[in-house]
């Protein structure tokens, strides 16, 4: 029995050898060489490009899209972190990796107690706009409060006095849109004047317009669109009927149709052609955006044939734009990264055709009977100072004044919101300034994106598919047909594939900040993507190829 108990331990001791000797003597996981640096980094924003919209109408792909897809590591589960899911978010997590609770970005407008005034994430009161379209407060990225990648391309060689300075470009027909991306220390950043069809930028840039500018716009490309309406061959009636008058009717109306988007390619070939990006020795920055798509899509939704079109003819449109830039710096010289500053919601009355829940939530239906209610229980008084979405700042002054519980008014005023038919979920500040959230993800962007100087005293979630009162269709919640965005890059050192682990727009400028060996950016919270450099297995796919 003795003998039978020794031999047993010693099997026993010799399968526990067996088991952790492996652990101590597996070589370590295996480095990376080097990955080849491109000469150009190429970010294309494209406004409300839902990630579905890429499956969706895949095999009927033929030009950027195609080539995206096809020869780029395509992140099929890549969603927003933050909320609310709207483009001036958007397109400040692209290259800051941010989470608004450190960029500040909170939105595309929010209440600034300071100055008593609904501002926008751009605004700027020291700074004027060129162009048209001029209210007296111009456009920075001031509001801005950490780098992004272009920033850090910028720094990392300025103490270097043999460094070619890089060149950092934003475009948009969207002023947000463009400086975002572009970051503080960009060489410019230029959006669309509805007036006049002209890019203008502001003087935080430039005191006047540069003179390559100037011709551009003479050249009066804007003009070429007049009175051909936006048609596809399966409707009868065009998708945008398009004025044959020059004149702010006009020009608004291209930002209905991919004219749009071409204007955003020529203009980001005048800019490459002008600074010479990707041809200089040194690695430049283009951050386009796309805005047309967003456009369209608000007022016709996720569903409609014109949105189908439209995609398509951005596909055509990044297809050509390739080409030109294969000729002019080399598209191995390029690394692209596609994505989107959001998604889309259906239009609730589609979905109750078709049973689905949701519904619309009037604006006043959301602070009126708040008001009412705290005027009822702490006496008269404008309580509601202003709004930032569906997210109230209260009146500060007015609760001192009347002795009031500050936290007790707010959990107050969250009680009252959540009767109301549509909110699923209410937040005070408190909540957020404690961390007091639940672990799931709506929350954590909720959690992640409350800025303490900048959001309001009370964050509020609709319930899946319902909407605020404001266009047909739109954007902004936390759920998957408004986070789940596109996330491709392509270009030198990627391992093309799709890969399925689920991964959040903020990992993607702490991934070029790596490929490019600078610092990531000030705020960046992601991670780095290093899957796609050939580290990890991709997901075969069967899908359309080029050319078929």
């Amino acid at each position: 029995m003795l003998g039978l108990i020794a031999t047993s331990r010693s099997v026993l001791i010799a399968l526990f050898l067996c088991a952790i000797v492996p652990a101590f003597s597996q070589p370590a996981p295996r480095g990376r060489a080097p990955l080849p640096k491109p000469r150009l980094v190429l970010t294309l924003m494209v406004d409300q490009l839902r990630y579905d919209y890429l499956m969706r109408w895949n095999k009927d792909y033929r030009g950027g899209f195609r080539q995206l897809l096809d020869r780029g590591a395509n992140f099929t589960d890549g969603h927003l972190g933050h909320y609310p899911s709207v483009t001036a978010i958007g397109h400040a997590s692209l290259l800051t990796g941010a989470y608004p609770v450190n960029s500040g970005i909170v939105g595309n407008d929010w209440f600034d107690r300071v100055s008593g005034k609904k501002i926008e994430s751009i605004t700027d009161f020291n700074e004027t706009n060129h162009g048209a379209e001029n209210d007296g407060a111009g456009a920075s990225p001031r509001r801005l409060l950490v780098s992004t990648v272009g920033d850090q391309m910028k720094m990392a060689v300025s103490a270097d006095p043999g460094a070619v300075p890089p060149v950092v470009v934003g475009v948009s027909l969207k002023d947000r849109g463009a400086i975002m991306p572009a970051g503080h220390m960009a060489d410019g950043a230029f959006w669309y004047d509805r007036q006049t069809g002209d890019f203008v930028s502001s003087t935080y840039y430039f005191k006047e317009m540069p003179a390559w500018v100037q011709a551009f716009n003479a050249r009066k490309l804007q003009d070429r669109y007049l009175g051909k309406n936006f048609e596809c061959a399966d409707l009868a009636e065009p998708i945008t009927k398009v004025p044959g008058t020059r004149g702010p009717m006009y020009y608004s109306s291209l930002w209905n149709t991919p004219y749009s988007s071409e204007l955003i390619a020529e203009f980001g070939k005048a800019a490459v052609e002008h600074y010479k990006m990707g041809q200089r020795g040194a690695v430049d920055l283009l951050a386009l955006s796309f805005s047309g798509n967003d456009s369209l899509g608000h007022r016709d939704g996720p569903d409609a044939r014109s949105v189908r079109e439209m995609t398509l003819q951005t596909d055509r449109i990044l297809g050509e734009f390739f080409t030109w830039l294969d000729a002019k710096v080399g598209m191995a010289n390029v690394l692209v990264v596609l994505s989107a500053d959001h998604g889309v919601g259906p239009i609730p009355e589609v979905n109750q055709e078709r049973n689905m829940p949701g519904g619309r939530l009037a604006r006043r239906a959301v602070f009126e009977p708040l008001e009412q209610a705290l005027a009822a229980k702490y006496g008269a008084g404008k309580w509601v100072l202003g709004s930032a979405g569906s997210s109230p700042y209260l009146n500060y002054e007015l609760i001192d004044q009347k002795k009031l519980d500050a936290a007790e008014v707010r959990q107050f005023a969250a009680a009252e919101m959540m009767k109301t038919e549509g909110v699923t979920r209410v937040f005070t500040r408190d909540q957020l300034l404690m961390g007091q959230a639940p672990p799931d993800e709506a929350a954590q962007r909720v959690l992640k994106s409350f800025h303490p100087k900048r959001s309001g005293d009370l964050e509020v979630l609709l319930e899946p598919y319902w909407i605020g009162d404001g266009s047909r269709a739109t954007h902004g919640t936390p759920y998957s047909y408004d986070t789940h965005i596109p996330m491709v890059f392509m270009g030198p050192g990627v391992t093309p594939g799709y890969y399925d682990a689920k991964v959040m727009m903020q990992d993607i400028a702490p991934t070029l900040a790596n490929i490019l060996e600078i610092e990531a950016p000030s705020g960046s919270e992601g991670r780095i993507l290093y899957e796609m450099y050939g580290q990890a297995t991709p997901t075969p796919r069967r899908g359309a190829s080029v050319g078929r």
